[in-house]
This record gives C-alpha cells, sequence and structure tokens, in this order.
C-alpha cells in the first residue's frame, strides 16, 4: 500500500478523533483497535507483529523538501511497514499530538483480534530450550508495572506471561509503551487463578511463588541457596525442569490461600535498609537469576 499523498492537518477530523479515543478502554472494544505509540513500540511491532498493525500515522517533515518524515528513524519505521503492506498516513505535528501526546512523531492503530491471536500462548511449543519457562503475575493493577514486568519477562527469555485473574488491560497504550515493544515478542494471556494453577500442572511445570514472608508454617527459601542448588543440580547433568514463576499484586502481594498452592516459595533477600522491592525489580532479578541457571 502506498504513503497517501494528503498531509493530515484537521485535529478535529473524525479518523483523528477516533484513533486519539483509543486511550479510552471502551473505545477500543467497540471499534476493537487499540494504539500503538512511539518509536520504539511501533518499530517492534511493524517488524515481528506487522499483521496486527493496521495504519501508521507519521509526522511530515517540516521544511526539509528531501524527505517527507520528521526524521530518519520516523523512515526507516515508515519504510518497514511499507514492505509489509501497512498503510502510512502523514500528519502534521498538531494531528500528531491530538492522537497522543507520547507518540514522538509516530503512532500506530492495531487490531485486537489479529493481537489476542498473537498473544495466544501454543502449548505443543516455545521458543526456549528444554521446557517452558513461564513468569505470571497476580492482579498486577498498575499499567506502568504491568509493561515493566513483561518486559523483564521478555528479558529473561520467559516462553510466555500470564495475567492472573484481575489485571490491567494488556492493551492499555500506558502497558504497551512501557512494554518497550515487549508486548510484541512473546505470548501474553490472562487467566483466573484456579485456570492458570491447572493450566502450569497440566504443562507439568513447577509453580514458584516470589514473596517475602510464606505463610504462618511455611518460610520462603532464600533465592540464592535456590540458585546454588540449581547451579549444582546443573553440574550434575540435571536439565531444568519447566517452571512457572509467580508474582503477588504491586501493595498486597499473594494472600496464603495462593502461597498454600505453591511448590516453592522464593524471597530475594535485601541486604540494605530497603524496606522492599518493588514489582518491576523484584520481576527483573528473580527471573534473571533464574534464567542464568537454567
Amino acid at each position: 500500500m502506498p504513503i497517501s499523498a494528503e498531509v493530515l492537518a484537521n485535529v478535529k477530523a473524525e479518523r483523528i478523533r477516533r484513533v486519539s479515543d483509543l486511550a479510552n478502554r471502551r473505545s477500543r472494544e467497540r471499534y476493537g483497535k487499540f494504539l500503538i505509540e512511539g518509536p520504539q513500540s511501533v518499530r517492534e511491532a511493524v517488524t515481528w507483529q506487522p499483521e496486527v498493525v493496521r495504519d501508521l500515522y507519521v509526522e511530515a517533515a517540516g521544511s526539509d523538501p528531501d524527505s517527507p518524515f520528521a526524521n530518519p528513524t520516523i523512515a526507516k519505521i515508515a519504510g518497514r511497514a511499507l514492505q509489509h503492506g501497512i498503510y502510512v498516513h502523514k500528519a502534521t505535528r498538531d494531528v500528531m499530538a491530538k492522537i497522543s501526546s507520547d507518540a514522538q512523531g509516530i503512532a500506530a492503530v492495531g487490531d485486537m483480534d489479529a493481537m489476542r491471536e498473537a498473544l495466544r500462548y501454543d502449548e505443543t511449543k516455545h521458543d526456549g530450550d528444554g521446557e517452558p519457562f513461564v513468569a505470571a503475575f497476580w492482579q498486577v493493577r498498575d499499567p506502568g508495572n504491568a509493561g515493566t514486568v513483561i518486559r523483564a519477562a521478555d528479558a529473561a527469555g520467559c516462553d510466555a506471561v500470564v495475567l492472573v485473574d484481575e489485571c490491567v488491560d494488556p492493551f492499555n497504550p500506558k502497558v504497551i509503551r512501557s512494554t518497550a515493544g515487549s508486548l510484541f515478542h512473546l505470548p501474553v494471556v490472562a487467566m483466573g487463578t484456579d485456570e492458570f494453577l491447572d493450566w502450569a500442572r497440566r504443562q507439568g511445570m513447577t509453580v514458584i511463588a516470589a514473596d517475602v514472608y510464606g505463610t504462618d508454617g511455611r518460610s520462603p527459601e532464600s533465592l540464592p541457596d535456590v540458585l546454588a542448588e540449581r547451579r549444582d543440580a546443573k553440574a550434575a547433568g540435571a536439565s531444568p525442569a519447566g517452571e512457572a514463576i509467580l508474582f503477588g499484586n504491586e501493595a498486597r502481594g499473594l494472600p496464603e490461600a495462593i502461597l498454600a498452592q505453591m511448590d516453592r516459595i522464593v524471597s530475594i533477600p535485601i541486604y540494605g535498609k530497603a524496606e522492599s522491592l518493588n514489582l518491576g525489580t523484584s520481576a527483573a532479578v528473580m527471573l534473571m537469576s533464574l534464567a542464568m541457571t537454567r
């Protein structure tokens, strides 16, 4: 598909209003579309899930007659989008600001049904070696946190992310922006608590809770001890088992009723005076540490 010759300049146009409305969950559900903002997220969407992207909006150049785009980064992404048959629309800076204050000159509209299909986890295969390695998050409510932990799971080589129980909408633009493109790299699925536990056990996974306190009758194991155990097992020739690492709500952690159903409970030690680590940091430390011993 070609680049539209028209430069969209009317901030009150119906098309622009609909795109900007995708920041609202009701509008996303009504139109079946979602918004992808900024060069990093748009680049990853176009590179890894181009079938999801329906339209690309890019800031037109100002006075440079040799380039139709505002900068080379945007031009490169637009060129890749055109190779995949994605329609590219040029727009003024004011229109781009109307679409999103976080666009940085480029935004895309994705199809929610196509994205849900892309996010499905295929139980018959995964990208890692050996058994599956999954990150799960229970009742994550903050969109910035959700995006950060999806990014951490991607960096750790997880085969999937599971959003357990009542979590934030993964199509929230802030979630997508906070993943820095990782949402387009690995499956992200939603399940209820019992559904998740049943699914993990059907897959033969060991379910590990990341939790500081444990329960009244069960103290958590320390992460360094667990890592030492895993290194010894690896040195003895043992293969890593399938694992699902479950993290709790940002404020409340995991309730005892869920902790009681875990195969293991593991805590990250704190050596200084900090009361705790936030969810994003905990996920990064725990997942990367475990990944390095797999």
